[in-house]
């Protein structure tokens, strides 16, 4: 059941089942159950995310809205659909900016789903395809079948299985419930689904005998390569209606959802090495101000009083002194921190502007802000590395900066000793 129904989401419910009431009987699968199924999912992941009333109602329109496209066919339907639910949500006096955020929903079902790393397009994605974790998964797999076979093409119960097992092996949901609580249902119904395939393959073992084998061998050989022909023929169908159909290949989903090895070990080291950097910076700054502080000790404590007696000495010691001086504060300024804001807004983090892994951007938020954040960033893959590009470059930054004033202090340190150290020796020259 939905929970606090609104007056807008029963209008939405009678409007969107007088529609899928009347879709033709092919959809055995896109149907008005699917459709209330959807709702229910998008309802129980909602609870769990902890949505705004407003933002509960938003998916919920959209929920019961997504599908209503097949009226006008399978072709397109989510832009069928977004141009049928439209003036029916102006009449309801939706705000331009609601109609606008319901329509992005139904849109991030378009198979591949890209929900472009928005919250409620997440939602209604993972409750559209909340029947791979359902307990009636192979029934509504089947359904799915038939549709299929009515509408585009007949496929095989050994074609359709495997190929949804293919599909079941890369999907993955975009919420957190989605990844904790509908993803081990989505294994165990993919274990299902392996243990039918086996059970096909030993229908099929050949039971030819020994004399037979090489012919055997080669039959079986065509045969996988006929199925895989028509698997391949059956991907490349612009057009299909269904999640499978217009999926992926697998391997290119592997890369999008699970990135080689070899880049988080990019980042792991690039990360590893600017710090390294940056406290090899710090060793160094320490290193000139202990020296120019120690040596303007000297000066102030005993060069200064001698000065009466040898004022020819003045001009060096005064060269000496601002040496040290202008070596000690370029040193300080390049180990002297920056004072942030330490606050980044929600917005910042819905438009993944936010980079949360630096703790000058958030030792100033909430705590409950600050969790809903990283779990935000923990769902969104490319979120999350964004966020580390970020903050290695901005890293980068200020090694820069630190490495330019530590050679400028070293400069002045080494031009400045060298010129005093020859303006002493004229000096003691002169002075004979």
């Amino acid at each position: 059941m939905i929970a606090q129904e609104t007056s807008l989401l029963q209008q939405t419910q009678i409007y969107a089942e007088s529609l899928l009431k009347h879709l033709a009987v092919d959809y055995t699968y896109h149907n008005l159950s699917h459709t209330r199924a959807v709702v229910a999912f998008a309802n129980e992941i909602a609870d769990h995310e902890k949505l705004s009333d407003t933002d509960r109602e938003t998916v919920l329109i959209a929920a019961w809205l997504h599908d209503v496209g097949y009226k006008e066919g399978c072709d397109n339907h989510e832009a069928n659909g977004i141009n049928i639910a439209r003036p029916f949500l102006e009449k309801q006096g939706l705000s331009p900016k609601r109609i606008e955020e319901i329509e992005a929903c139904i849109q991030a079902t378009k198979m591949p789903q890209n929900p472009q790393g928005k919250r409620l397009p997440e939602i209604l994605c993972d409750a559209d395809l909340g029947h791979l974790s359902a307990d009636d998964f192979l029934e509504r797999s089947e359904d799915l079948r038939q549709e299929m076979k009515h509408t585009f093409e007949k496929i095989s119960k050994k074609k359709w299985r495997k190929k949804t097992a293919d599909f079941l092996e890369n999907h993955h949901y975009f919420t957190h419930y989605g990844k904790t609580v509908l993803e081990p249902r989505q294994l165990a119904n993919l274990e299902k689904l392996r243990q039918q395939l086996g059970d096909d393959d030993a229908e099929d073992e050949p039971k030819h005998g020994k004399h037979d084998k090489d012919k055997s061998d080669k039959d079986k050989s065509k045969h996988h390569k006929e199925q895989k022909d028509a698997l391949n023929e059956l991907s490349k169908e612009p057009d299909l209606p269904h999640p499978l159909s217009e999926s992926k290949p697998a391997d290119t989903v592997k890369k999008e959802r699970k990135p080689e090895r070899g880049v988080e070990t990019m980042f792991r080291l690039t990360s590893a090495n600017h710090f390294q950097l940056s406290s090899m910076a710090d060793t160094k700054a320490n290193i000139m101000i202990s020296i120019n502080t120690i040596v303007l000790s000297l000066i102030v404590s005993i060069l200064a009083r001698k000065l009466e007696e040898w004022p020819i000495l003045t001009i060096p010691t005064v060269m000496l002194a601002v040496t040290c001086l202008v070596a000690t504060v370029l040193s300080v300024l390049a180990t002297r921190p920056n004072v942030t804001s330490g606050f980044v807004s929600r917005e910042d983090i819905e438009n993944k502007t936010a980079n949360l892994l630096f703790f000058g951007n958030f030792h100033q938020m909430g705590l409950s802000d600050y969790e809903w954040g990283m779990r935000r960033m923990m769902d969104d893959s490319d979120f999350l590395y964004s966020s580390m590009i970020r903050d290695i470059y901005f890293l980068g930054k200020v090694l820069g900066r630190k490495y330019k004033l530590l050679r400028w202090s070293y400069s002045v340190f080494m031009f400045g000793l060298v010129i005093s150290v020859i303006a002493f020796g004229i000096a003691t020259y002169m002075s004979k």
